[in-house]
């Protein structure tokens, strides 16, 4: 009995370190896209992607979400292939929460 309970001790599970997704602003990349990325990639409504779109405008980037690791650099990775696909410089970049 006392070795199940060993076992049950070292078995705590963490939680998954969590990803910020940004956007960065650019002088090229059409707001009109940057609010359909942000619905189709990141889920957003278009009330929420126009808010997100205007922060980025004015601030420079703007949150997208917050992910695993792996979902976060999918997100990345998804944003700069549509992006490259319809010839913007738009950058997604992800920083450790």
């Amino acid at each position: 009995m006392g070795v199940k309970e060993e076992i049950k001790e070292s078995t705590t599970l963490q939680e998954p370190k969590k990803y910020k997704v940004y956007l960065l602003n650019d002088d090229y990349t059409t707001m009109d896209f940057v609010v359909d990325v942000l619905c189709d990639i990141f889920h957003k409504s278009y009330e929420e992607a126009v808010n997100i779109m205007l922060t980025i405008h004015k601030q420079g980037k703007g949150l997208c979400g917050v992910y695993t690791y792996e979902i976060a650099e999918t997100k990345v990775d998804q944003v700069h292939r549509l992006a490259r696909a319809n010839q913007f410089p738009l950058k997604a970049v992800m920083e450790e929460e």
